[in-house]
């Protein structure tokens, strides 16, 4: 009913939304999910460039005390190789390596290719966009972008807001 308030309509009311039963405790209907999920992907043809740089997302990262930051990333277009230069939110870095889920280091990571990376200079957040860049000046000249962007918002509360809203200064 909630997804019908915002014009989204599962199969069962006449939509073209999949709905799929699933239950993570007892782990039904996974391989499910995963079928509807390849069929959507193939009628709707999903598909993502790997000739292009690496883009994609911060999962999670943590400090490791022997091998310093590790961001999980999730790549979504392009692909990324060990010695590329990037840009992870307003972090520069250089992929020293990747390794995969199963501990294992690997050169590449194509679309839709987990990898956790080391060589980033601090700590991203979740949700941080990372981008491959061609060379460290253009990194450098990227993370002041972001860096900029993000001090222009800084600060910003949600009362500064309603008053800039109140003053007509902002509609």
């Amino acid at each position: 009913r909630q997804l019908a308030e915002h014009d989204l309509l599962v199969e069962d009311w006449g939509g073209d939304i999949i709905s799929v039963p699933v239950s993570a405790l007892k782990g039904e209907g996974v391989s499910d999910v995963l079928e509807h999920i390849g069929l959507v992907a193939e009628i709707s043809e999903l598909q993502a460039n790997p000739d292009r740089p690496a883009r994609g997302v911060v999962v999670e990262a943590r400090v490791d005390r022997s091998r310093g930051v590790v961001a999980t990333v999730l790549v979504q277009t392009g692909t990324m190789r060990v010695g590329d230069h990037l840009v992870v939110g307003t972090i520069r870095g250089r992929v020293k390596a990747m390794i995969n889920e199963r501990g294992q280091r690997f050169d590449e990571a194509g679309p839709s290719t987990p990898a956790e990376i080391l060589g980033l200079s601090g700590m991203p957040e979740a949700g941080d966009i990372l981008e491959v860049v061609p060379d460290e000046k253009a990194g450098r000249a990227l993370a002041e972008k972001r860096e900029r962007g993000a001090a222009a918002h800084a600060g910003t509360s949600l009362g500064d807001v309603y008053t800039r809203i109140e003053s007509g200064e902002v509609k």
